[in-house]
């Protein structure tokens, strides 16, 4: 299911080629809702996972990712808008960007593109930084909350 970079590239072929990446780990509405408004900005899209050593250094509490990265990637390949899927161990996804060169890269939710890690890089080859509106009151760490509430109450 994950794919190399190579692989991308050599699938790409003048396509217009749209990013966006996330651990995506129980996955929900809003991830949808930000892949399919990911992939309807271009002709292919491409989504980066966090390795899971990478995710669990995000802090997004203990026992994360939930899911082992080759779970997340087959789930999140299955979707109809995902047309390739790549991993990365990094903390950011700022290296594939530099060697993918999406002309978009999304990013879900309220994210500010000033403020991320990403955006020189992006902009610095000609691409563009775009955030796409968050499905609010969707996210893991409300599904997992929501969870342990169930199994507590």
């Amino acid at each position: 299911m994950i794919v190399s970079v190579d692989d991308v590239v050599r699938a790409r072929q003048g396509r217009r080629l749209v990013f966006t990446n996330g651990v995506f780990d129980l996955l929900h509405a809003g991830h949808v809702d930000t892949i399919e408004a990911a992939k309807a900005l271009g002709d292919m899209l491409v989504v980066g996972l966090n390795s899971d050593s990478s995710a669990n250094r995000l802090g997004k509490g203990p026992g994360r990712p939930l899911a082992p990265l080759d779970d997340r990637a087959r789930v999140v390949a299955a979707l109809r808008a995902v047309d390739f899927v790549v991993s990365f161990e990094e903390d950011t996804p700022v290296e594939l960007l530099r060697q993918l060169k999406p002309e978009i890269h999304v990013k879900g939710g309220d994210y500010d593109p000033e403020s991320l890690p990403e955006t020189p890089v992006v902009r610095a080859f000609g691409g563009a930084v775009v955030v796409v509106p968050f499905l609010y009151g969707r996210s893991t760490t409300a599904l997992i909350e929501k969870i342990r509430r169930s199994i507590e109450g």
